[in-house]
């Protein structure tokens, strides 16, 4: 039988941000589990991984439906740790899923409507053998579908009690205001809002999402802090042949011009001369930013969750 640390909550107080206004606390960190954990992926080092991380207070697993691969397996996976080790810690977990993109085929299975988010989260709920998630985004904007209706889904399933909280993910900066007034208004608030954030890409900064949130109390929660691997020390001599860059998956090679190879050295020169990882400045400029509640970052091992760990700590 797993038993968690008796010390994960010692340093809570420099652990935690209270996202946005509300009473809802994350870490600074919180593990996503859009890859290393699908049915592809070794179960023991997925269940190392989220033992080192709630050891650690690390109480915010992130997910989505068709997280995997293949889809749907990273939260089979979640369903077997809960039965395997998280069921007594249930109350001490914030576990997110999330709707928006491709996951089952025909015209049902993608997007925002009503019909999709609904069936899917139900399926999410099975997969992880839970009777309601803590949060549910709606994961990307949809064009095709009138709003009020991806929203008024998303607050029927709170009252509903399938999920305690409303996140959305990646929608512009207009459709985010629609999104916050219609929510408002029904008494559902938008906890979250979800984007890419880090030294390479900057578009909540730029677009004024990060802004918005931070004046109108809306937590916000940053994917991709290292552009998957990209501001560690991985690519600094070259692609290695065991990297995400080599197997030309989710991050094309033609990525590394001599430019940013350059930037990339340069950054990791600063972080050096302060004592730090460039994986650790990285992290850290995230968290810095004004309004930044938490960074979600993955991991493949203990030891990189571990070393990720230190930007918070140092």
């Amino acid at each position: 039988m797993y038993t968690p640390s008796p010390s994960r909550y010692d340093h809570s107080d420099t652990l935690y941000r209270r996202c946005g206004r509300s009473g809802v606390l994350l870490p600074q960190i919180s593990l996503g589990f859009w890859h290393n954990f699908g049915g592809i992926d070794p179960y023991e080092r997925s269940r190392a991984i989220t033992h080192y991380a709630f050891d650690h207070g690390i109480t915010h697993f992130d997910l989505a439906n068709n997280y995997g691969p293949p889809y749907g397996s990273a939260e089979e996976t979640m369903g077997r740790l809960m039965d395997d080790d998280f069921r007594p810690y249930r109350d001490q977990l914030f576990i997110s899923s999330k709707a928006g993109y491709d996951m089952w085929p025909g015209p049902y299975g993608n997007w925002g409507s009503r019909k999709y988010l609904m069936a899917s989260l139900d399926q999410s709920l099975r997969r992880m053998h839970l009777d309601y998630v803590d949060l549910f985004y709606s994961h990307r904007y949809d064009p095709d579908t009138p709003i009020e209706e991806t929203l008024q889904a998303l607050v029927d399933i709170v009252r509903q009690g399938k999920a305690l909280y409303i996140g959305i993910s990646r929608w512009p900066l207009d459709k985010l205001k629609m999104a916050h007034a219609y929510l408002k208004e029904r008494d559902v608030p938008l906890l979250i809002y979800q984007d890419k954030l880090n030294m390479l890409s900057q578009e909540p900064i730029e677009q004024g999402q990060l802004d918005f949130c931070r004046q109108e109390g809306i937590g916000f929660i940053a994917f991709s802090p290292l552009q998957q691997g990209l501001l560690t020390d991985r690519y600094l001599n070259g692609i290695p042949a065991d990297s995400r860059m080599s197997r030309g998956s989710s991050l094309p090679s033609d990525v590394l011009t001599p430019e940013l190879l350059d930037q990339l050295r340069a950054w990791n020169a600063e972080a050096l001369a302060s004592g730090h990882t460039l994986a650790d400045h990285a992290l850290r400029w995230v968290l810095r930013q004004e309004g930044v509640t938490s960074v979600i970052v993955g991991a493949s091992s203990v030891a990189q969750l571990e070393r990720n760990l230190c930007a918070i700590k140092k």
